[in-house]
């Protein structure tokens, strides 16, 4: 068996928790493609929301959602992913099976609009409260440019003050790659 990368790895955490029939969140749709992987695991009758504040990244994802007939269940709002609380139904608190990131920004985009530290943590403490028992939220980091490093070191602070009688959080990411490979931070709640 061979050692999962970053990406691979994320996904296969969200197949262990979610089914068909669950809710997950998509916190950064970029191009729509873990939309898109997540739309698939929920199946017909689950729901998954996904946000982004860019346009681009909204509508490309709306095509790839239709394209591949499961636009029925995802629910796209072009706001930030602090915006989590405000934007989801109230039936879908304490039930959210995964939830995935890619922080940093847009591949292909514009790379002067980056996430930042404060909406990060912002969604993601949102998410932990969120999150069903057993639900994973899991955030990759690219830190490769100066306010991705900057992100990364909030988020990483935040993360290690969170009490570990409601969550678990790893880190998953290679060590001996150079460049600031990216890694992947996964919280689960217990």
């Amino acid at each position: 068996m061979n050692i999962e990368g970053i990406l691979p790895y994320a996904r296969s955490l969200m197949q262990r928790v979610i089914k068909p029939g669950s809710v997950a969140i998509d916190g950064t749709v970029g191009n729509g493609h873990d939309t898109l992987f997540l739309a698939k695991l929920v199946g017909e009758n689950g729901r998954v929301f996904g946000f982004d504040i860019q346009e681009q990244a909204i509508l490309h994802t709306k095509e790839l959602l239709e394209k591949n007939g499961v636009a029925d269940r995802v629910t796209l709002f072009q706001q930030g992913h602090e915006t989590i609380g405000e934007c989801l139904p109230a039936e879908t608190y304490g039930k959210i099976s995964g939830a995935m990131f890619n922080l940093g920004y847009l591949p292909g985009g514009d790379k002067s609009i980056v996430t930042k530290p404060d909406t990060t943590i912002s969604a993601i403490s949102q998410l932990i409260d969120m999150l069903a028992k057993g639900g994973i939220l899991g955030a990759v980091i690219y830190h490769g440019h100066e306010e991705g490093a900057q992100e990364r070191d909030h988020v990483l602070n935040y993360v290690k003050e969170l009490d570990q009688m409601k969550v678990h959080v790893l880190q998953y990411g290679f060590i001996n790659q150079k460049n600031n490979p990216p890694f992947l931070l996964a919280i689960e709640k217990r």
